[in-house]
């Protein structure tokens, strides 16, 4: 399927940023750059443990609204020191009613899954 790249828009107050973004279907969460994040001017919410490819790795959290496709909803973020690019996970994908058509290798709507 290769890549799949949007366009999308992260806002924090008055602060908006638009961004071009990678859809990770193997992502859980959506992380964004530490450098973003202080643009933006996010507080950290909270700091835990997420597992990676090289093993887990201490982050911290944060919450920012994401607007894509027309669709808007604040969804919890990992900052990251490593990552240089904002990445789509699933989980923001599902909070906002949308997923990777492997067809076209584009978003498309998405059924919103009650249970």
């Amino acid at each position: 399927m290769g890549y799949v790249w949007v366009d999308a828009e992260l806002i924090s107050g008055d602060r908006e940023v638009r961004v071009k973004a990678l859809v990770d279907s193997g992502a859980t969460l959506t992380v964004i750059p530490r450098a973003l994040a202080v643009e933006l001017g996010l507080r950290v919410t909270d700091r835990g443990v997420v597992m990676t490819v090289g093993g887990p790795v201490n982050v911290e959290f944060s919450e920012v609204r994401v607007r894509l496709m027309g669709r808007e909803a604040t969804v919890r973020v990992v900052i990251s020191d490593i990552i240089d690019k904002v990445l789509i996970g699933i989980t923001t994908l599902e909070i906002l009613g949308l997923m990777i058509d492997p067809m076209t290798g584009t978003l498309k709507e998405a059924p919103y899954l009650l249970y």
